[in-house]
């Protein structure tokens, strides 16, 4: 499965970053480990998204191996920190 990240563009969760755990024709389906997690995922517009075209390796290497709610949740904070350092 591709790692894939996406910004929340509209609605109260606006500016959160997800990681989407599924994709359909309108729609996909975003978790973060926290709120959303993958029992529950958050069903968004792809109209209403960003995608994030480059993911650092240290994100990927967190979602290498098993994706769990904690894994997820430690690589959007992984993902946050290195942004901030740019």
């Amino acid at each position: 499965m591709e790692i894939e990240f996406a910004k929340s563009m509209s609605g109260h969760d606006k500016n959160h970053i997800y990681l989407i755990w599924e994709k359909d024709e309108k729609f996909v389906y975003l978790v973060n480990g926290t709120t959303r997690t993958l029992e529950k995922p958050k069903k968004k517009s792809r109209k209403h998204i960003q995608m994030i075209q480059s993911i650092p390796k240290e994100v990927q290497d967190c979602l290498q191996n098993v994706r769990t709610d904690v894994t997820i949740k430690k690589a959007i904070q992984t993902y946050r920190v290195i942004k901030q350092e740019d």
